[in-house]
């Protein structure tokens, strides 16, 4: 099940979802828009890094844009697979650690703050936890799913308002401060996720 954002809501699916009908007639097969967004990704991680921060920040939106194209795609033409879903999330992953990295590299060039490789890295350790406990909750937990009760704990900082804020703090050119807020609001997120769980779910047992 997917839970949109709100920058999702309102910025991406009005944008992806006429995309994806545009490209219902044609040959391309949702696995195809998926390594497409992954090479942009990566792309626009190295344009960051070189420098183009401008150009990159704003790729970082469009990359956000286009990675859902591939599911609605796949929908509108019945291709939906298993395979697909892994696939998505795992190239979403390399996607989002592309991107960072650019961003680490950009404060390392080009910003006068001390110790950048260690912000970038505690921003990236982060997002892929917040990836990770999500994905451990829909698999162990799958009646916190049900009936909408997974927006209470997704909902904080969600990946596309993190992508929107990366976008704007790379378009400014402040990578640095945009990493370290990146690294707290992901943290704050699985803290988020895990207390809640703590108070409805408790010391539940496996049966």
């Amino acid at each position: 099940m997917t839970y949109d954002g709100i920058v999702s809501r309102y910025l991406n699916r009005p944008l992806s979802r006429p995309a994806a009908r545009a490209l219902k007639g044609s040959p391309l097969t949702p696995n195809a828009v998926t390594t497409f967004t992954v090479l942009l990704a990566f792309a626009t991680g190295a344009m960051i890094a070189a420098g183009w921060n401008v150009a990159g920040g704003v790729l970082i939106q469009v990359v956000s844009v286009v990675d859902g194209v591939d599911g609605e795609l796949a929908r509108l033409k019945a291709q939906a697979t298993r395979f697909g879903a892994v696939f998505d999330a795992v190239t979403d992953r390399y996607g989002d650690a592309a991107m960072l990295a650019g961003m680490t590299v950009y404060a390392v060039r080009f910003e006068s703050h001390p110790h950048a490789e260690f912000v970038g890295m505690l921003a990236l350790g982060a997002a892929l936890i917040v990836s990770y406990s999500r994905a451990r909750i829909e698999a162990d937990l799958p009646d916190v799913a049900a009936g909408g009760r997974l927006d209470s704990v997704f909902g904080l900082a969600s990946r596309d308002v993190r992508s929107l804020i990366a976008a704007v703090g790379t378009v400014a050119g402040q990578c640095y401060w945009t990493l370290i807020v990146l690294a707290v609001i992901s943290s704050a997120t699985i803290a988020w996720r895990l207390a809640y769980l703590r108070v409805t779910v408790g010391a539940r047992r496996y049966q």
